[in-house]
């Protein structure tokens, strides 16, 4: 009995000194761990989403803006029922049972039911009253005018970050900072009275002030899908530019629908700047310009201009047969001929009109450096084709941008003189001060005596030319088809 009782003693002894050695280890020499493992377990991080900045248009009218929506999330730890409660949820949340029913058994404190959903959805769940079932507020990108401009807007995903389009351009100045909120938990997720709750507010987003003029945008869409229609076109473009400043006014970008009788929807992007396509005849603009800026031939000149012309063994022909006969520099941009564009084009030479088709903005993405964005497709003079010195003046065997070619237009507009797009007049901070966005980069293409030279002509092409159905009772249009 007497060895049982020293063997006892000396177990218990032995017990209590791995106890107080345990002890010494957690409180002494690992405390800082454990009292970090308790934080960390205790402790809930949340992040608070910043509201993104609104996009306004010239005017002030709201193109995008963000408002809050009810989030619907679950603690799991706090849900009694997951079964029950997946049942009452499935049919409100469009989710399967045995999907809510996994995510209301997970081992975490935060799991996402629905994100961002309609204010009615969110008070009928909450009429449920379920155990563990929480809402919490998001920001949610709305368009107010729908679809007007939409293409060139860009889409913003479901954690607020910018995807497409000028969201995702501006994705800096428009997505803000987001807040933290910091609390301190028991161990079924409850907040524990008293303890650490520390919140950090977020940061709002800049706003963007457009060049884009709603109406005059929501007009030329209009008038650009009654077009597409009635020519049952595949789809279409339309760009409005201020000719002094560069700013683009209006950006339509279409494609027909489906079934091809409905109204023509957006593009799936801003086609005008990110889709490229062979200019044709609109691109004579840049030929007759170098031309007569190079005094290779002046507007009085007569040209003898008959059905077709032969360049490196192959046969060019105009759209329309004619007589042959003497035509002036203006006959030949009014009815658009490609027989004179061409002679004209052999007398500039291909390095010329390589050298003013650059300063007239082609081969190179524009100023706005807009997502996606193309540069066109031009190539070198030495790496041209025999019969290009005949393709490239009336615009064939060269790619180009709407924008660009809406850019070279502009510049005989503005007297010779080329400017870049714009599309940003300025930014908006949270203290509600605007700053300007710089003045566009501009650079004289041509003199403004070419420039009124070239004008004068495709004024004819509208009051005589190809282009009649674009004339303006009361007005004098210029343009090119």
């Amino acid at each position: 009995m007497r060895r049982r009782l020293v063997g006892l003693l000396v177990a218990v002894a032995l017990a209590f000194v791995v106890i107080a050695g345990k002890l010494a280890d957690i409180q002494g020499l690992s405390a800082a761990h454990y009292a970090a493992l308790g934080v960390s377990q205790r402790l809930r991080s949340v992040t608070l989403p910043a509201s993104r900045g609104t996009i306004f248009d010239r005017n002030g009218r709201e193109l995008a803006l963000s408002v809050q929506q009810p989030t619907i999330w679950a603690n799991p730890h706090l849900v009694t029922d997951p079964r029950r409660e997946a049942q009452a949820l499935s049919t409100l949340l469009g989710l399967t049972i045995d999907d809510l029913e996994t995510r209301l058994s997970r081992p975490a404190g935060f799991v996402y039911l629905a994100r961002k959903v309609d204010p009615d959805l969110a008070a009928k769940v909450k009429a449920l009253k379920l155990d563990g079932v929480f809402f919490l507020d998001e920001p949610k990108r709305f368009l107010p005018s729908g679809s007007v401009a939409a293409p060139l807007l860009g889409q913003v995903g479901i954690d607020n970050g910018g995807l497409s389009g000028l969201e995702q351009q501006y994705e800096k100045s428009l997505a803000g900072r987001p807040g933290r909120l910091l609390v301190e938990e028991d161990p079924r997720g409850g907040e524990i009275p008293g303890g650490l709750h520390r919140y950090q507010a977020s940061q709002a987003g800049q706003d963007l002030v457009l060049t884009i003029d709603e109406s005059l945008q929501y007009q030329a869409e209009q008038a650009l899908a009654a077009e597409i229609q009635s020519s049952q076109a595949k789809g279409g473009m339309a760009l409005v530019m201020d000719s002094k400043t560069g700013e683009i006014l209006a950006m339509a970008n279409l494609v027909a629908s489906a079934n091809g009788t409905d109204p023509p929807v957006a593009a799936p992007n801003a086609s005008a700047l990110t889709n490229v396509y062979e200019p044709g005849s609109v691109n004579k603009l840049i030929t007759i310009s170098a031309a007569l800026q190079e005094r290779v031939v002046k507007p009085a000149d007569h040209l003898t201009v008959g059905n077709t012309i032969t360049v490196a063994g192959t046969s060019f022909g105009e759209h329309v047969n004619h007589p042959i006969g003497q035509w002036s520099i203006t006959d030949i941009v009014a009815n658009s001929s490609n027989v004179g564009t061409i002679m004209i084009g052999g007398k500039l030479g291909k390095t010329r009109l390589d050298s003013y088709m650059r300063a007239f903005g082609f081969g190179k993405r524009t100023a706005l450096n807009f997502p996606g964005e193309s540069a066109g497709l031009l190539l070198d003079p030495d790496k041209w084709y025999s019969t290009s010195i005949a393709t490239v003046p009336i615009g064939q065997g060269v790619a180009v941008t709407a924008a660009q070619m809406l850019s070279a237009y502009n510049a005989i507009a503005n007297g010779g003189v080329y400017v870049a797009p714009k599309l940003v007049k300025s930014t908006v901070d949270s203290q509600g001060r605007q700053h300007p966005t710089p003045t566009s980069p501009s650079h004289r293409v041509v003199s403004a005596q070419t420039a009124k030279e070239m004008t004068v002509m495709l004024d004819e092409v509208v009051r005589i030319g190809t282009g009649t159905k674009a004339g303006i009772s009361g007005y004098t249009v210029a343009g090119k088809t």
